[in-house]
């Protein structure tokens, strides 16, 4: 049986981001509620915030939880900068906009986040460079330096990148938050991600924030799942 008083330490919850993958809004908040005591950050992706829109964010923001606002912008720079801007103002804590618009779009989303953030009293957000999706194993080598140029004099405070590529992105720009999503635990599922990663070989890489989704949300005894996976960074962190 799982040991539900084993909370994970604030250390290592806040690099833990939980993905509400679900399409209703009361479950995104029960299912928060539940992995509370291993996650520091609740990602809200496309499918959320397609159902339940802006609401999802400040829900979120304001029952304490650090949001990672997962929507991977991709537009021309004024219409990413005023989309940034209301996120924001909503209270995401990180924003991702993809690296493939270019050094114009993600200044352009970097600047409205910060001022919608500002302009609303919000603590500074932190505006994510998408690299190279994990589900795609086809990209060329060059790609991912040459997105980690563009995220870097964009003004992004971080990086979305593979386990894999963590190191290499870390020698690049070491200063740069680097997002890892595709965790799994060993022996489950990889779904459709292409180039996962456990968690311990991802922090033992240098990633900084994971994302976690199936492999706990989907577990036949989830907090258990959320108690390895916990328990993992804790002892690769220590290392």
């Amino acid at each position: 049986m799982s040991d539900l008083s084993a909370a994970a330490p604030d250390s290592v919850r806040r690099r833990l981001a939980l993905a509400l993958d679900t399409d209703d809004l009361v479950d995104a908040l029960r299912m928060a509620r539940e992995f509370e005591p291993w996650f520091g950050v609740a990602k809200v992706g496309l499918e959320l915030f397609s159902a339940t829109g802006p609401e999802c964010v400040s829900a979120l923001a304001e029952r304490g939880w650090k949001v990672f606002v997962d929507l991977k912008l991709h537009d021309i720079p004024t219409t990413v900068n005023k989309a940034a801007r209301v996120l924001g103002a909503l209270g995401a804590s990180y924003l991702t906009v993809h690296a493939h618009g270019g050094v114009d779009m993600l200044r352009a989303g970097v600047e409205g986040l910060d001022a919608g953030a500002a302009n609303a009293g919000m603590p500074a957000p932190s505006a994510i460079a998408v690299t190279v999706l994990t589900s795609d194993d086809t990209a060329p080598p060059h790609i991912l330096a040459k997105r980690i140029a563009a995220a870097i004099d964009g003004g992004c405070r971080g990086i979305v990148c593979a386990a894999g590529d963590v190191r290499e992105a870390k020698q690049l720009a070491p200063r740069l938050i680097a997002v890892v999503p595709g965790i799994r635990l060993s022996g489950t599922e990889r779904h459709d991600q292409a180039r996962a990663a456990t968690p311990d070989l991802a922090i033992e890489a240098g990633a900084d924030l994971l994302v976690i989704g199936r492999t706990v949300t989907g577990a036949p005894d989830r907090a258990h799942a959320a108690a390895l996976v916990a328990g993992a960074v804790a002892a690769a962190s220590a290392a």
